[in-house]
């Protein structure tokens, strides 16, 4: 499989050498972690003559026998080379039970610099300060982004590019299929098979079925207003006794093991956060066709969740803007920038085109205010408002 260089990435770990810190890599499962981890290896022995690399891939079978950690305990502290700058990484962590009491010990012996990979349900963001005792630096991965795969494939005609990205996504295992039957396959297992699978296991949970109905519900009103209680009542509405609080732990679940990202909505005006209601946007929006199939094609929630994940992938926190009972698609915030953002497929109608700038235009503040759509065009500005082309503003960051 051809290699690019995801250099964004790999600049935060290479930044982060040196520090006291446990470097734990997180994201969706095929994302690219463990490429990216062998990417950071392959740059310690080009850039550091001192380094002793001691590398653990329970993915192989001749690590098998470190599955408990005092094993994996020993194994590490074999191969420490004094004198030498000792680097750890450790590949799909979970394999080893009690992992953490084996990486909270080498991390105490301030001997190492640790490195480490692992399923998203079992390495979960909330779970880091909880699991590790000393201070965690995480580097979030995403699927591939536009900009990715567009480098991944090249070509001249960015737009006709784009047109095959939202189709196809960003999970880079299925380039390698030929035809669209056998890709959404690969996505399909990925996500049952690697994703659900995985959260089934950890929490333990019994009622599959629920857990399958509330998949497809999530990925069927991506970018819709929704809660757990309403979830509850269109489940309920079918007959099913379900309690909401269930639901909301699913949901909770979902989001935890990075299939799923939960967006809150904020209030422009009042300057607030909004508790009732949330957006929930795919981690790749392939995983939707791969799971519903693309006969009832939505390219503008599609759009949005593209734009969405781009701006996490992009560092900012992104929330639902409401001002005056409009909404606008995401306030993104990152330190003292703020960026209001209107997604569209198409705004070459006029009506369509004043329904997605009109609640720009009532905002007060001078903040910037985009409007991101398939316009095939060079950006230009309406009454101060930028508007852009959804493939040229994905490839410019």
């Amino acid at each position: 499989m051809k290699l690019i260089e995801r250099k964004d990435y790999l600049d935060k770990i290479t930044g982060a050498m040196g520090t006291p810190d446990i470097k734990v890599i997180t994201g969706v499962r095929r994302s690219g972690k463990s490429k990216l981890l062998e990417a950071f290896k392959d740059y310690v022995i080009g850039h550091n003559e001192n380094a002793n690399i001691i590398h653990v891939n329970f993915n192989l079978i001749e690590f098998e026998e470190l599955n408990d950690y005092h094993a994996l305990y020993e194994y590490i502290n074999s191969h420490y080379s004094k004198g030498k700058d000792n680097y750890v990484l450790i590949d799909e962590i979970q394999m080893c039970k009690d992992f953490e009491k084996a990486i909270n010990s080498l991390h105490a012996s301030e001997k190492y610099d640790i490195y480490i990979t692992g399923s998203n349900a079992f390495l979960l963001s909330s779970d880091l300060a909880t699991l590790f005792t000393g201070r965690t630096f995480e580097i979030k991965v995403y699927p591939f982004s536009f900009a990715e795969y567009f480098s991944y494939f090249g070509g001249d005609d960015i737009y006709n590019a784009f047109d095959k990205y939202v189709l196809e996504g960003g999970m880079s295992g299925s380039y390698l299929y030929k035809d669209y039957e056998a890709k959404y396959n690969y996505i399909e297992e990925v996500f049952s098979t690697l994703v659900v699978r995985d959260i089934r296991t950890k929490y333990k949970i019994r009622n599959t079925a629920l857990m399958d109905r509330l998949v497809d519900f999530l990925m069927d009103n991506i970018s819709n207003l929704t809660s757990s209680r309403s979830i509850t009542n269109t489940f309920n509405g079918s007959n099913d006794a379900i309690n909401h609080k269930t639901v909301g732990a699913y949901v909770e679940y979902l989001c935890n093991a990075f299939a799923f990202y939960k967006v809150r909505r904020y209030d422009v005006k009042g300057k607030k956060y909004i508790s009732s209601n949330e957006k929930y946007y795919l981690s790749d929006h392939s995983f939707r066709y791969a799971r519903l199939g693309t006969k009832n094609m939505d390219y503008g929630r599609i759009l949005e969740n593209i734009v969405a994940i781009e701006l996490l992938r992009r560092g900012y926190e992104i929330y639902a803007g409401v001002l005056y009972k409009k909404e606008i698609d995401f306030v993104a915030i990152k330190r003292d920038e703020k960026i209001y953002i209107q997604v569209s497929d198409n705004i070459a109608d006029e009506k369509t085109f004043e329904r997605e700038v009109s609640p720009l235009l009532s905002i007060g503040d001078a903040y910037p205010k985009v409007i991101i759509a398939r316009t095939r065009h060079e950006d230009y500005q309406y009454e101060g408002i930028k508007v852009v082309d959804i493939a040229n503003w994905l490839l410019k960051f």
